[in-house]
């Protein structure tokens, strides 16, 4: 056995191995070790030493899932034969065969289990000819396989869009994520990816599908040997490749996904992030489908316009939305069920699946069709939910209603569907009733009451009675025949009932084979509408998601952004979706700002205090983009927009200390990536350029920035800072517009509006800030001094700094004058109520009176 294991562990040197033994999968020597700490599972051993653990077959995906999440791959080594056909091989002693039918990978899941229902799964490989970098990419739980050359530059933007699961290069590929898995060049070999996307699709050119350049196929080559070799030689569910061009969404860079926090929230998971504020979808691949749309909005008008449409016919018609929303909810994921078909992991239930979620396709057709004044993107998916009748009948009268995964038991083809299953099944249960005549007449005949014939899956059917009775049974002219003595039973055999357990074992196992033979049949059967099934569900995926944003638009009184050709960006009462959701939930109103950015007004700079909402503003004119280019109504009054080809921000920062970056560093690179590639057509959104660094080195960084963006990158740009001084530019540069976030002082309190004006702000109210975060009096009094004196030194020299020579240590700093001492307050203030007693109450409100009056 230990052989057999060593040569299985060579196949997969970079796998843990999962070896089947009966009814588990058991680890072995440093796989154990490391499964063990993983799982916190016990780690044993064996007689001579090995070190060993297992988990259960029956619930080996829970731990495999475990596994995969801490980044490990598992080869799957499994019996190949029963006991009985190795014993029939070989002899008693024979070992059963093994081989390993699979490498399970971050990248390469299908079963249900262990996939997020709403999340995709991709999977990337990288590859590099000529200067040029080809990406492939493949979702292989529902088929979704894209191509792609990526323009320098942009490959961080496209990761960041994907958000592989897992990333394969070649060996030497210098430019790819840090974890990614290195593969031999062979591997990348661009004509024989050629090849085998012409084998794989049954083409004769691959001109149809685009016309890939050989990084493309190179990329493609390693993707499908990476697959060919998780699936030992079973390919996945792949659909016809996809080329996507770079141009065709507006691009954004990973730092600004991460900023916006577009499909997960800075601390992890989707909790907080913008998907999950505008996610109304009602099924997983809905849910899928509106994360891809928001990671990749639109770039052509026509496209975008014609999603507008479509979630338009849902606002308009809430009984229509509600209905359809409520089939959709009944509808399962075929697309994912078919893929773990195509995979040969797929089951009973999965044709199930497919069944249920056809006819719903169906239905949903009828009921669509019969609308008048159709949108042209629903006319254009409405074929795609028709065609499967002939398939919905055949696995409507071949199926059970629920049909099981596990076939080892059989009864997933329905009664009436071969009458010769019905005439095994029959013969069992024909069977079955003798038995228990049988088991009747035994009793009568021994007079042994509690007699009962059992079965199990070692003996089959046998005889047991309590050992007190088991002696009559055991004389050599009973008929029995004794098998087994347990503590307190003894169990026997008999020629009539081995007759009989014959007759039941042979109708169980040629109706268990004629079931898997229809099972076969059946996959078949789907398996030759594959890719009329993939284009069901992304119709359905895609009706889903235009109702859910019809839902979440009526929920908001969101409007429908309207596009126009030059690079404007007008918002009227534009809100976060995120802070608006988190207000509304603690009884506030979030405060709606307007934004126009326009060619005499494309750059605005943003002044006023902290917590003033100048992050806030900034960020929801950048989600209101996104929204919008991916097809969705906006949180806003109205909204007129130029397409935007890129989007940037540089929105706060933290210190990457893990490639040796301080926070400074992390914003100049993000600051230079900006200014490196932004367009005349981009959106930029800046907030505190230079803040990481000296006063002078930050005023002087940030006066730089404002005038590259204005005079060379000239794109719309919000600017928000804390250097008043930068507001002097607009004396110089023609399309700067100063603005500012309002505030007051009351009652020697900050009072924060959160509405934007315009104009610059009066001040930054940094120290009314600071007494807001409860900083110490006399730490805000010594503010207060050093404030007025840098003032007063900057108005009588202009300089920023002017001053300072003259200011004492703190230690030694001049006297500040007392603060005026409200009586009333300081009355109320050394009032103890829970001391109080009614009498001493009322007294107290007469003291506070007479305070108050004099």
């Amino acid at each position: 056995m230990m052989i057999q294991y060593h040569a299985l562990k060579a196949q997969a040197a970079d796998c843990l191995l999962f070896y089947r033994m009966g009814d588990f999968f058991e680890l072995f020597f440093e796989d154990a070790r490391i499964a063990a700490a993983s799982l916190d599972i016990a780690l044993t051993s064996r007689g001579d030493g090995v070190p060993m653990c297992g988990v259960p077959a029956h619930s080996a995906e829970g731990y495999l899932a475990r596994l995969i999440k801490a980044g490990h791959r598992v080869a799957i080594a499994d019996q190949t034969e029963s006991p009985a056909e190795a014993k029939k091989r070989g002899g008693s002693k024979a070992l059963v065969a093994r081989a390993i039918i699979r490498v399970v990978t971050a990248g390469t899941l299908t079963e249900d289990a262990l996939l997020d229902a709403r999340a995709a799964n991709w999977l990337v490989a990288l590859a590099e000819i000529g200067g040029r970098t080809g990406l492939a990419a493949a979702d292989i739980s529902t088929g979704r396989f894209e191509l792609a050359a990526v323009p320098a530059g942009s490959l961080d933007a496209e990761l960041a869009r994907l958000g592989a699961a897992e990333t394969i290069v070649a060996e030497g590929f210098a430019h790819g994520p840090a974890d990614a898995i290195a593969l031999d060049p062979r591997s990348f070999d661009s004509a024989a990816g050629e090849a085998k996307l012409k084998a794989l699709f049954g083409v004769a050119t691959l001109d149809g599908f685009g016309g890939f350049d050989r990084a493309e196929l190179a990329a493609a080559a390693g993707l499908i040997a990476y697959l060919d070799r998780a699936g030992q030689g079973q390919l996945p569910f792949l659909q016809p490749p996809v080329r996507r061009h770079p141009a065709d969404h507006m691009l954004i860079d990973a730092a600004t996904r991460e900023s916006l926090e577009l499909t997960a929230a800075q601390g992890g998971g989707r909790k907080g992030s913008l998907l999950d504020a505008v996610d109304r979808t009602v099924t997983g691949a809905g849910a899928r489908m509106l994360a891809a749309d928001i990671g990749a909005p639109l770039a052509e008008r026509v496209l975008i316009d014609a999603r507008l449409d479509l979630v338009t016919r849902f606002v308009d018609d809430g009984g229509l939305r509600d209905s359809i929303r409520a089939s959709l909810k009944a509808a399962p994921d075929i697309g994912r069920a078919l893929g773990r078909l195509v995979a040969a992991r797929g089951s009973p239930r999965d044709l199930g699946l497919l069944r249920d979620g056809l006819n719903e396709a169906h239905a949903l057709h009828e009921r669509l069709l019969a609308l008048g004044d159709r949108p042209m993107l629903l006319d254009q998916l409405l074929p795609q939910l028709r065609g499967h009748g002939a398939l919905i009948d055949l696995l409507s009268r071949a199926l059970v209603p629920q049909p099981p995964i596990d076939t080892a038991q059989g009864g997933y083809i329905a009664e009436g569907y071969d009458p010769a299953l019905d005439d095994l099944r029959g013969q069992g249960g024909e069977g079955r009733r003798a038995i228990a005549a049988l088991e009747a007449r035994y009793r009568e005949a021994t007079g042994i009451a509690s007699l009962k014939i059992r079965h199990n899956g070692v003996l089959g059917f046998h005889v047991e009675v309590q050992a007190k009775h088991a002696d009559p049974l055991m004389r050599p002219d009973s008929g029995f025949t004794h098998r087994q003595t347990l503590a307190g039973v003894v169990r026997f055999n008999a020629p009539d009932l081995h007759e009989q357990a014959l007759r039941v074992g042979q109708a169980g196992a040629h109706a268990l084979a004629a079931e898997a033979a229809h099972l076969e049949e059946l996959i078949a059967a789907a398996l030759g509408r594959k890719a009329e099934i993939a284009a069901t569900a992304d119709a359905l995926a895609r009706i889903d998601v235009s109702a859910a944003a019809a839902e979440r638009a009526v929920e908001g009184g969101w409007c429908r952004p309207a596009f126009a050709d030059d690079a404007c960006f007008t918002i009227e009462a534009g809100r976060h979706p995120v802070v608006e959701a988190a207000v509304a939930n603690s009884g506030d109103r979030f405060v709606a700002n307007d934004c126009k950015l326009e060619p005499t007004r494309r750059l605005w700079l943003v002044t006023g205090p902290n917590m003033g909402g100048k992050s806030t503003f900034l960020r929801q004119n950048a989600l209101i983009a996104v929204l919008a280019q991916a097809g969705s109504y906006v949180p806003a009054a109205s909204a007129r927009l130029g397409l935007v080809d890129r989007l940037f921000s540089r929105v706060g920062a933290s210190d990457n200390l893990a490639r040796g970056r301080s926070t400074f560093m992390v914003e100049m690179v993000e600051t230079a990536a900006i200014l490196a590639q932004a367009t005349e057509r981009s959106l930029v959104i800046l907030d505190e350029v230079g803040r990481g660094t000296s006063t002078y080195d930050g005023l002087a960084i940030a006066w730089a920035v404002v005038e590259a963006v204005h005079d060379i990158n000239r794109c719309r740009c919000l600017f928000a800072t804390h250097y008043h001084e930068l507001t002097r530019l607009s004396e110089r540069l023609d399309a700067l517009s100063l603005h500012h976030v309002r505030a007051r002082e009351w009652k020697g309190d900050l009072v924060l509006l959160h509405e934007v004006a315009d104009g610059p702000a009066d001040r930054s109210y940094g120290i009314a800030v600071g007494k807001l975060a409860g900083l110490p009096p006399a730490v805000l009094a010594r503010a207060s001094s050093v404030l007025a004196k840098l003032e007063s030194g900057r108005a009588a020299t202009g300089g920023i700094a002017a001053g300072l020579d003259d200011l004492p240590l703190f230690a030694a700093a001049i006297a500040t004058p007392e603060p005026v001492v409200d009586p009333l307050r300081a009355a109320i203030d050394a009032v103890i109520p829970d001391a109080l007693s009614p009498r001493e109450a009322l007294e107290t409100l007469y003291r506070l009176k007479a305070v108050a009056e004099g």
